[in-house]
C-alpha cells in the first residue's frame, strides 16, 4: 500500500500553508480550525479514493444548496444542530446546571418580531382549518418559582406544514406570537394543531437523504424560546404525540419530555363554552428555566435569521 501522501513533507508543508500557520497575521483559531478542516478533508479523499469528478460534484452540490437557501435545512437533517444540543448539555452538566425544561434544535424557520400580548395570544391570523388547539402552561424557575414576565416566543406549521413568511400564502405572522407571562408566570394561548412535513421533494437536502436512504419528514411540532431577565435561554420545541415520524425524526429533535400529553374534548358543553361548533384539543406544558451561572456556557445563540418585510 502506498505511503499516506498526509504524511509526506510536501503535504505536511501544504496545508500549514493554506491554514496560514507560518504567519502572524489572522486569527489564531481561525487557523488550527481551517487546517484541521482542510486536513481531514485531504484524508476523506485519500481515504475513499474520491476521483476529481466525485469531487467537484461535490462541490457543485455545496454551491446548490447555497443558491437553494437549504442551508438550514440540510444542517439539521445531518444531525449537526443535534449534536451541538448535546455539546450545550454536556458542557452545563459540567457547569453544574441539570434539570429544567430539555433544549432541543431551533430548525432554520424562525422570524423575529411577532407581535407581543399579555397572558394570552391567539396565533392563528388566517381562518385557519384544522383542529383547535389551546394550549396553556406556567414558566417556572428550579425552585418551583414561577417567573414574571417570562417572554414565550411561539412559531409552528399550519396543516400543510408550511410557515408564515417561507409560505407566502399565509399572513406576515400567522402562527407566531410572543406572550409575556403574568405574575404567576402563566400563559395560554389559542391556535390549530400544526401538521408535520418534509423537506422540498426536489431540493437540494433531500437530494443527499436520497442517497443516504434516508426520508426528509419531521413530525408536527411547535417551537418556542423562552427567556426572561437573569434566567438563561431556553430553545425548545414540543412534538405532537401520535405522530407517525414521533420517534423518527429526520432532524434528531425528538425527546421524551418534549412529547405532552394531548387532552380532546368531545363534551358540547366545553365545546359551547370555547365559542366553537367542533371538538377540540388542549395541551398543558410547563417551562422550567435555570437561572444564570458565572460558570455556564452562553445559552443565547447568535446565528442569522430572516426578517419579515
Amino acid at each position: 500500500m502506498p505511503e499516506s501522501l498526509l504524511n509526506t513533507q510536501d503535504v505536511k508543508d501544504l496545508l500549514a500553508k493554506v491554514g496560514g500557520l507560518g504567519n502572524e497575521n489572522g486569527d489564531a483559531r481561525m487557523k488550527h480550525i481551517v487546517h484541521r478542516v482542510v486536513s481531514d478533508l485531504c484524508r476523506v479523499i485519500e481515504d475513499f479514493d474520491v476521483q476529481p469528478d466525485e469531487f467537484w460534484s461535490a462541490v457543485s452540490y455545496l454551491t446548490a444548496v447555497g443558491q437553494a437557501g437549504e442551508a438550514g435545512l440540510l444542517v439539521p437533517s445531518l444531525g449537526l444542530e443535534a449534536f451541538l444540543d448535546l455539546r450545550m448539555d454536556q458542557a452545563e452538566q459540567q457547569a453544574g446546571i441539570e434539570g429544567g425544561t430539555p433544549r432541543t434544535i431551533e430548525g432554520p424557520l424562525y422570524i423575529a418580531g411577532a407581535p407581543l400580548s399579555k397572558t394570552e395570544a391567539r396565533l392563528d391570523e388566517a381562518n385557519e382549518q384544522g383542529e383547535v388547539l389551546f394550549m396553556n402552561g406556567q414558566v417556572r424557575d428550579m425552585d418551583g418559582q414561577p417567573v414574571a414576565g417570562a417572554i414565550v416566543d411561539i412559531w409552528h406549521a399550519n396543516t400543510l406544514g408550511g410557515y408564515s413568511f417561507f409560505d407566502p400564502s399565509q399572513p406576515k405572522f400567522n402562527l407566531r406570537r410572543r406572550i409575556e407571562t403574568d405574575a404567576e408566570g402563566r400563559y395560554s394561548f389559542r391556535s390549530i394543531l400544526p401538521g408535520g412535513y418534509g423537506m422540498p421533494p426536489a431540493g437540494q437536502t433531500q437530494k443527499l437523504l436520497d442517497q443516504l436512504g434516508r426520508h426528509g419528514r419531521r413530525p408536527a411540532h411547535i417551537h418556542f424560546f423562552v427567556s426572561a431577565s437573569n434566567y438563561r435561554k431556553l430553545t425548545t420545541q414540543i412534538n405532537i404525540d401520535g405522530d407517525a415520524y414521533l420517534h423518527d425524526d429526520v432532524a434528531f429533535a425528538t425527546r421524551n419530555d418534549l412529547i405532552p400529553r394531548i387532552r380532546r374534548s368531545t363534551d358540547p358543553a366545553a365545546i359551547r363554552a370555547r365559542g366553537l361548533n367542533a371538538p377540540f384539543a388542549e395541551i398543558s406544558f410547563d417551562f422550567v428555566l435555570h437561572r444564570e451561572a458565572a460558570a455556564a456556557p452562553k445559552a443565547e445563540v447568535t446565528r442569522a435569521h430572516a426578517e419579515a418585510a
